[in-house]
């Protein structure tokens, strides 16, 4: 009679341990499309609704270049436009004399910009709801990618071994695309407003 040494339960076992793990890993998905679809509410339409809009009047603008890599081979440039200048209040109840704000250009002394202030000491430029809803919908949009991945994963451990999972494959795939895509079309109305 031969015996048979080992257990069943061990050969077995790395299966149930991926599933387990695709489930894990999907759990976080999930966690990271829900922080980016907080994060999509948060920088765009809540910090447009509690920023306080008012004008920079420009004193100066200047470009501060940094390189990206220290390699000699690949010293690639960044280029940041800085404008500084007086901010004023649209109702009056702010003004500061020392603002500065991001800049899509270099602009004359004396040019007036439509700016918000989010925060004590900080400032960008109004590109209205429009911008703002774009922005929100940028990370929204982003934010759906791995919250459909990460549903697949919960539910399924990435395994396709059950007939549900090609229904909800198929749901992913779409929900993919339409994150995709949205993401794309809110990045080009951010990026022209």
């Amino acid at each position: 009679m031969t015996q048979v040494h080992g257990n069943a339960a061990t050969n077995a076992s790395p299966s149930g341990d991926r599933m387990g793990l695709g489930r894990l890993i999907g759990a976080g998905l999930i966690l990271v499309g829900l922080v980016l679809l907080a994060l999509g509410a948060f920088l765009g339409p809540y910090t447009h609704a509690t920023s306080t809009p008012g004008k920079l009047t420009v004193e100066t603008c200047t470009v501060d270049y940094k390189y990206r890599s220290t390699s000699s081979s690949s010293r690639k440039k960044t280029r940041t436009r800085w404008c500084y200048g007086t901010f004023t209040a649209d109702d009056g109840s702010v003004k500061d004399l020392n603002a500065e704000l991001k800049s899509n250009a270099l602009y004359q002394r004396g040019h007036v910009l439509e700016a918000r202030r989010t925060g004590d000491t900080s400032y960008e430029l109004d590109h209205g709801w429009v911008g703002a809803i774009a922005v929100g919908c940028a990370w929204w949009f982003g934010g759906l990618i791995p919250l459909a991945v990460g549903l697949l994963g919960a539910v399924t451990g990435f395994s396709s071994g059950q007939s549900a999972s090609q229904a909800l494959l198929r749901t992913t795939v779409i929900l993919v695309a339409v994150g995709v895509a949205g993401f794309a079309i809110s990045l080009l109305v951010t990026f022209f407003t």
